[in-house]
């Protein structure tokens, strides 16, 4: 049938030898290299799609080039496009079938690989591809998608790099999430999953092109946890674009998606029954989470993160699956280990886990429940692993939590009804399950880290062993199950606690110390050459014995830190000390505890090393191996460089608290400083105003200095000598003249703008008058004639100035004509005789006329003074008349509203006698009598009216006239 079909392809061939698969597909890439009709190319194509699979090296190796060509020249048909996209995607995507065995698997691997690298050869094969992507026909774009998808498979970094550098590469692929087909939408995840593997770069861009917005759309329209496969490639991809990327995780949280992804943990009373998808998007879900709160993140981006999940209540929901029931054990699993790193440093976080509840009876607290798992040998391994590192993460720079559960241990709050959190670790401390064993040892070790006062709390709890026996100490416990010979698992979780429990601790040295059995048993342990597997527990005794000695306060007079050492010399030699501390670091479980946090452990016989005490180790394994080596005389310099150095800790201590205090100082002044500046600037401000404001006073003040001067020249003339009589008279009688034409000037002002009152007092009059009778009230017509008696007052006041001012002009004009006559009369005088007039007359004469301009002068004054007060009350008028206008408009306003009013009740009134009228008119007609003195009555009102009408309208032309 395979034949026949070339056959038809190739136009029908005579019978004879059948050609060999390669034969027919190097015809098929003649026919697509030389066909100038399309048909003919298309055909050859899709034989060529057929032949793809059975025969991928041939095709891939004859036909890629004409399959390229097809795609950058046959544009047009969206048909042959979609073949020859086919076709490559069959000889680049490597099938993973079941049925095949490694090597066939391993040989199409290599032939993906090698056609990969042949397309990419050219890059604009990547750059027509992305082109290709744009067109929106299925068969175009969804084989476009399956193939960049099968390239970015095969070659990552190098399909990165291109669609990096490619304009609005990454936005077109972006574009398939909003494609309506799911198909093209379902595999443009894969795609998007493929291009954002390890390249931080891509993975901003993808985010900044609102990728949270759309994947998380799509997850709630695809039923969020109870979705299919397609959630899953959601969740796939976002867990790619945040790992590991701080951009991206903060751009996620300030975007506020987090708050989103609480419906996601939302669990109803009956979990039975989950589908086998439904627990795979759960456990991505909660990986997502830890994603965003990774210990490995930044300490300031974890800490926002957890706030963010706190204050939205996904840690409240987390809590609720924690305590749910029916929840499958790999679920459970993962949301204590989502928990522990939303709550791993954050106090308020710390605080609510310690509030939660179990939904028991009596309720217990969430980590006794917790910690009854962890020390019960039937729990999963896992899951005992996961409630270990959540208490670990529980007390992680939690002073308050560590108290508390110390505390639980302390006799005066040992509560026999109720099991305590330390109840549960002394048990499993001491239970026969060495797994117990260890995971107690390092939870109690976490409730000591960095906390010198637990520790010595920690001293005080005293053990019942048995009935008749006295109590003995925990600390002396350990030490007796240490030196029983149990389990490696137990006596390294002891040795782990006992070595921190006493490392920065003298107090807690001393007691260890104390027990005179203790250094013999670490020496002997230390010593002796044991196998491989107590290597570990040489070195962790070689640690305790070091920690004894750096930490020794001298206090035992037989283990102080100089006979330790000897000790040390004469039993185990230095060398072999410290070549047994060395086996810890050495061991192959060492490094791996070393990188992360989380206890994962490949089963529990290498559960051996805690991180946090890896920590440790490395931070003491160099101190104790310097202390060892040291002499007395160093240890003496030593203790008097530290003396010294406490002295000059002090004295710097000081000086900061100094410097600190003077800071403080500084900034007040900085703030006294730029306040006085500030209030110096305002003060400049005002300085300068006021020597603008003086300068013009002198300036003013120098006018009429000079005025006063010429005043003051006129005077004096005028009483000197009978000689210059016609001097001093001629200039005072020009001064006298220029006074009276300004009064007179003034006084012709005074009177236009008294008539211009005048009127405008009379126009308010009738205004008022009309207002006084038309509106309701009295309270505005006493108001109005109190004002007009105020002007009437003042008119008359004026009219006696002018009377006043009249009188005045009058004598200044008899005295300026007698002035003339007496200027005059000496003049004749001398031309007819000397002697005429007595010298002792004219002396008279120019005394009076002197007193007469005195007196004139001094009216002159007064006048000018009552006319300041004049211009005073002529502003106060104005301003009374502007009152009265304002009050004429307000009154008229409402004259206005109320004849507005009468008119409308006018024409009702006017509507209802013509219905009255017609009315009657209908009775008449009907034969029904009306009373003639209606009639009359009716006519009359009528009449009223139209008179009140007209009345109104004369009392309106007057006003207007007005």
């Amino acid at each position: 049938m395979t034949m026949n079909f070339f056959r038809g392809v190739m136009g029908g061939q005579p019978a004879g030898p059948q050609p060999t698969g390669a034969e027919t597909i190097h015809k098929l890439c003649d026919r697509v290299a030389s066909s100038t009709l399309l048909e003919d190319r298309r055909d050859a194509v899709r034989a060529l799609k057929s032949l793809s699979k059975k025969y991928r090296l041939e095709v891939g190796t004859q036909a890629m080039d004409h399959l390229v060509h097809i795609l950058q020249t046959d544009r047009s048909d969206s048909e042959i496009l979609g073949y020859a996209l086919d076709t490559l995607y069959n000889i680049i995507c490597n099938d993973e079938e079941e049925e095949q065995d490694e090597n066939a698997q391993k040989q199409d691997e290599d032939l993906g690989v090698l056609f990969t690298d042949k397309f990419l050869g050219d890059s604009e094969n990547v750059t027509l591809l992305l082109t290709l992507l744009e067109e929106f026909d299925f068969h175009v774009r969804w084989p476009g998608v399956k193939l960049l998808t099968a390239l970015l498979k095969n070659q990552c970094n190098q399909v990165q790099g291109v669609i990096l550098v490619s304009p609005m590469g990454v936005s077109r692929l972006m574009d398939l999430l909003a494609d309506s087909r799911e198909v093209i939408r379902n595999d443009g995840l894969l795609l998007l999953q493929q291009l954002t593997k390890g390249n931080a770069a891509i993975q901003k861009i993808v985010a900044f092109e609102n990728a949270f917005e759309r994947l998380l759309d799509i997850i709630t329209e695809e039923g969020s946890s109870d979705g299919g496969i397609v959630v899953e490639d959601c969740l796939l991809l976002l867990v790619n674009l945040l790992k590991n990327n701080s951009s991206n995780q903060n751009f996620f949280k300030e975007g506020s998606y987090i708050q989103r992804m609480k419906p996601w943990f939302e669990v109803g009373d009956d979990n039975s029954g989950w589908s086998a998808q439904k627990v795979t998007n759960l456990h991505l879900m909660l990986q997502l989470v830890r994603v965003m709160v990774s210990p490995v993140n930044s300490p300031g981006a974890t800490s926002s993160c957890q706030k963010s999940m706190y204050q939205c209540g996904l840690l409240q929901q987390l809590c609720t699956i924690l305590m749910a029931t029916g929840v499958p054990a790999d679920i459970l699993t993962e949301t204590i280990n989502t928990v522990s790193e939303v709550i791993r440093g954050s106090q308020i976080n710390q605080d609510y886990f310690a509030s939660v509840n179990a939904p028991s009876n009596p309720p217990r607290p969430a980590i006794v429940v917790l910690l009854m798992s962890m020390v019960n040998e039937r729990q999963p391994f896992v899951l005992r692993c996961a409630v270990l590192y959540c208490f670990q993460c529980f007390l992680y720079k939690n002073q308050k939590g560590q108290g508390e559960i110390v505390a639980t241990l302390l006799p005066s709050t040992i509560d026999a009804n109720s099991i305590s959190a330390g109840q549960l670790l002394c048990g499993g401390l001491f239970s026969a399950d060495s797994l117990s064993n260890w995971c107690a040892a390092v939870a109690l070790a976490h409730a000591l880290q960095d906390n010198l006062t637990q520790k010595e709390q920690l001293l005080r709890v005293q053990l019942a062993t048995s009935l008749g026996k006295p109590p003995v100490s925990l600390l002396q416990q350990c030490t007796n199950i240490l030196s029983q010979g149990s389990k490696v698992q137990t006596r390294v979780g002891l040795l782990m606690l006992l070595c921190t429990w006493i490392s920065n601790c003298p107090i807690a040295v001393t007691h260890f110390l104390h027990n005179q059995e203790n250094v013999p048993f670490l020496t002997g342990q230390i010593s002796e050459n044991l196998g491989e597997d107590e290597r570990l527990v040489q070195g962790l005794c070689a640690l305790l014995l070091g920690i004894c000695i750096y930490y020794n306060d001298n206090s035992l007079e037989n283990y102080t830190k100089e006979k330790l050492k000897q000790l040390i010399e004469k039993r185990i030699g230095k060398e072999n000390f410290v070549e047994k501390l060395g086996f810890v670091t050495k061991h192959e479980l060492y490094s791996r505890a070393a990188q992360k946090p989380q206890p994962v452990f490949p089963s529990p016989e290498q559960m051996l090393f805690d991180h946090e005490f890896t920590k440790l180790v490395k931070e003491l394994e160099g101190v104790i191996t310097k202390a060892v080596h040291k002499t007395s005389e160093e240890e003496k310099k030593e203790e008097e460089v530290k003396k010294t150095l406490e002295q000059h800790d002090s004295i710097v201590i000081q000086y900061k608290d100094l410097i600190r205090d003077q800071d403080t100082q500084i900034q007040e002044l900085r703030e006294q400083v730029s306040t006085l500046s500030l209030n110096s600037e305002q003060m400049q401000n005002q300085i300068t105003q006021q020597q603008s404001q003086i300068q013009q006073h002198k300036d003013q003040y120098n006018i009429l200095k000079l005025k006063l001067g010429k005043d003051s020249q006129g005077l004096s003339s005028s009483q000197g000598e009978g000689a210059h009589v016609n001097g001093l008279h001629s200039e005072e009688l020009s001064q006298l003249r220029e006074e009276v034409e300004e009064l007179r000037r003034q006084h012709t002002l005074q009177h236009t703008q008294l008539s211009d009152k005048d009127s405008l007092i009379n126009t308010l009059r009738c205004g008022a008058a009309a207002a006084a009778q038309t509106a309701e009230g009295g309270a505005g017509g006493s108001d109005n004639t109190e004002l007009l008696g105020e002007v009437e007052s003042l008119r008359s006041r004026v009219q006696a100035q002018c009377a006043e001012i009249s009188q005045l002009q009058t004598e200044r004009l008899e005295l300026i004509r007698r002035a003339e006559a007496v200027s005059s009369a000496p003049a004749s005088s001398r031309e007819s005789s000397a002697d005429t007039v007595p010298v002792s007359e004219l002396e008279s004469r120019l005394a009076a006329q002197t007193t007469e301009a005195e007196r004139l002068k001094e009216e002159c004054r007064g006048l000018r003074e009552g006319h300041a007060g004049l211009e005073q009350q002529l502003a106060s008028a104005q301003s009374t008349v502007a009152i009265e206008q304002t009050e004429k408009t307000k009154l008229q306003q409402e004259v206005q509203e109320s004849k507005k009013e009468q008119d409308d009740l006018l024409m009702l009134l006017a509507d209802q006698d013509q219905k009255i009228l017609n009315l009657k008119q209908r009775l008449r007609d009907l034969g029904e009598t009306i009373d003639e003195d209606e009639d009359e009555l009716d006519a009359r009102d009528h009449f009223g009216e139209d008179d009140d009408d007209d009345d109104d309208e004369e009392e309106e032309d007057e006003e207007n006239n007005d």
